[in-house]
């Protein structure tokens, strides 16, 4: 499935623009080029679902798990087809250029997309058709969910009245037809992302660039997915989690870490064939030529702690149905190119459901100096080519800010030891860079502030905090010729290319 790689982790919000947030736009088709021109082959992006100021704009909360985050849609492409004006992309509010305030663009897009819906009723379009009838099976509830949720001031749905909580199907067609024009704006611009991902997965593949996508493990309890099928969760008569998800204390937290997600009844997916997944999968590969399946090992078992439960302490551990799940994935989806996520504590358990179905894990070389360097899994000798290498993720610092305030003077000395010279903090990127090209690993991908050599304020996610998150934005002025050159001599000189 892999072959000698690599490629630039970057996710759209990260793009420049001129809208406050990266976007499917002009700044997508241009970092494809640069990706082209230093010639890397992977374009890693995180989830593409609907995010939520409550819970941080994360992209791994969502209400849906086959929806498209709309703030993502390109004004200049909306131009581009008709549907805006130019007059009306004029007053461009002083939008931060580094980081995404995430309140400001949702105010902002809110009008432009309800200007851009107007113009779309107003004719007839055969391939918007096209497009509601195929994805009917997701985006009709998805639809309602959204306009339900405000007509109700964004309760969740288990606060809604027991007759559409309970999706009793009279009230349901009352609500179709009292929020008709919202359910059918919300098609609208689900059509629009559509077009504007293809349009860029398109190009991107023209130019030999593979889409690298991400999919959480869980989906969110106030979400319509548990609101359409709460007999695949674990939920209690009153349709709130009786169990959720989570890991267990370990070397970074005492108490652990509960998510708060609603478990999976996996008894009621099997009885299906886990069709749920399946249209899932489906869903995912189409839209990315790679995908990484977020906490891989929740697949193989979970930690399951009650409801009730503050922490994740008292929680337990749960054996999924991973030998028949992956069967059935791979009967419905032969050679599906899947990374997993096995970060963290993994269990001989999950690592032989790996090496059974031949997916590929991750490395991640930030990991690599703090233990024997003789044994240590993350250090380059010790890798093997079937896997996934990462001088950091999303969740991780940059390298420069690793350096520069978490590691220890004993691991510096290690590091130092282990490169056979001294290491500035100016240089350390690309001795990171450098050594994971040199790698015997297939795939390495480079956050993009780890190419730029960019420091802990300019990292992308800070796990365990809620605030300030998600926010890091590239500068046009970052993309160079000469930076290109650079990785493109790199990537020649270690066979990736």
């Amino acid at each position: 499935m892999l072959r000698r790689s690599s490629g630039i982790l970057l996710h759209i919000t990260s793009l420049p623009s001129s809208y406050g947030i990266g976007d499917l736009g002009p700044w997508a088709y241009k970092f494809a080029d640069f990706l082209a021109q230093s010639g890397q082959r992977y374009w890693q992006i995180l989830p593409l679902n609907p995010i939520d100021p409550v819970y941080g704009n994360s992209p791994y909360h969502s209400i849906s798990a086959f929806a498209n985050n709309l703030l993502l849609l390109s004004p200049d492409l909306l131009l581009q087809d008709g549907f805006l004006s130019e007059g009306e992309l004029k007053n461009v509010p002083d939008f931060h250029q580094r980081r995404v305030d995430y309140n400001q663009v949702i105010a902002y897009k809110k009008n432009l997309f309800r200007s851009a819906y107007d113009r779309f009723k107003a004719d007839e379009h055969p391939d918007y058709r096209h497009f509601d009838a195929e994805n009917a099976y997701w985006l009709d509830d998805f639809a309602l969910f959204t306009a339900v949720k405000e007509y109700f001031s964004k309760q969740a749905w288990s606060d809604w009245t027991q007759e559409i909580r309970d999706r009793q199907p009279e009230a349901l067609r009352a609500m179709r037809e009292q929020l008709r024009e919202s359910i059918e704006m919300e098609k609208f611009l689900q059509y629009v992302f559509f077009k504007q991902w293809f349009s860029l997965k398109e190009y991107c593949n023209q130019r030999d660039i593979q889409l690298f996508g991400d999919m959480p493990i869980y989906v969110d309890y106030d979400s319509v997915d548990v609101w359409k099928d709460p007999a695949l969760f674990k939920l209690n008569s009153d349709k709130r989690p009786s169990f959720v998800a989570g890991v267990p204390p370990d070397y970074f937290s005492e108490t652990g870490q509960r998510w708060g997600n609603p478990v999976y009844q996996w008894d009621a997916l099997k009885e299906s064939s886990y069709a749920w997944w399946m249209q899932r999968i489906k869903r995912n590969l189409l839209y990315f030529d790679l995908m990484r399946i977020d906490h891989f090992r929740g697949l193989v078992a979970y930690w399951e702690i009650a409801a009730d439960e503050k922490t994740a302490i008292n929680g337990k551990w749960v054996e999924a149905p991973a030998e028949d799940f992956f069967t059935v994935l791979l009967e419905n989806f032969p050679d599906a190119p899947i990374i997993a996520e096995d970060l963290g504590i993994i269990t001989p358990d999950v690592q032989e459901v790996m090496n059974r179905f031949g997916f590929p894990g991750m490395k991640v070389l930030l990991f690599a100096f703090g233990d024997d360097l003789a044994t240590n899994p993350y250090i380059p000798h010790n890798h093997i080519k079937n896997c996934v290498l990462y001088t950091g993720t999303h969740d991780n610092n940059t390298v420069r800010g690793w350096y520069e305030h978490e590691a220890t003077s004993e691991i510096k000395q290690k590091l130092i030891r282990y490169l056979g010279h001294a290491v500035s903090l100016e240089d350390v990127h690309w001795e990171f860079i450098r050594c994971a090209m040199m790698s015997v690993a297939d795939m390495v991908i480079f956050p993009m502030q780890d190419i730029l050599g960019l420091g802990e304020e300019d990292r992308m996610n800070r796990p365990s905090t809620v605030k300030g998150n998600w926010e890091w934005r590239l500068l046009p002025g970052e993309v160079t010729p000469s930076l290109s050159h650079k990785l493109m001599d790199m990537t020649g000189l270690y066979g990736r290319h």
